[in-house]
Formats: C-alpha cells, sequence, structure tokens
C-alpha cells in the first residue's frame, strides 16, 4: 500500500486547517512494530500503524508540510 510505504519514509499525512496530522517519527522508521503520531492542536498520542492509516483514510489526510518539521519527519 502506498500510504504505508510513504508513512515508513517519513511522509508527514495532516490537514493544515484543523491542524490535524499523523507522522512515524525517524526513530520508528526500520523498527519491527514501528509506532505512528496522531497529533492535533490539543495534543499527541501513540498509534500503531494500522490505526495511523485508518486515521489517514477516515480524517482524509493528504500529503502536508507540517509546521514544524516540514515535509518530513526524517
Amino acid at each position: 500500500m502506498i500510504t504505508e510505504t510513504e508513512l515508513k519514509t517519513g511522509i508527514i499525512f495532516g490537514d493544515n486547517e484543523t491542524a490535524e496530522y499523523v507522522y512515524m517519527p525517524a526513530s520508528e522508521i526500520g523498527m519491527e512494530n514501528p509506532l505512528c503520531v496522531y497529533e492535533q492542536e490539543n495534543g499527541r498520542k501513540d498509534v500503531d500503524l494500522s490505526e495511523a492509516l485508518r486515521l489517514i483514510r477516515v480524517r482524509a489526510l493528504r500529503q502536508v508540510k507540517h509546521p514544524v518539521m516540514g515535509q518530513s519527519s526524517c
């Protein structure tokens, strides 16, 4: 799946209008069971890869430029 591959290379998915972002931190890339981050205005939480993919699909998140990290989490 393209989205999974993109997450595993540090691509950030999100919506700048709602300030929602899903990404895999650089420290998790290459891990056997990596965690991703779901970030909103009121905080962040760790989610597993399947939940990250679900959030991207359900929230219709697209590749974006994060206000702090830029284009990539790496």
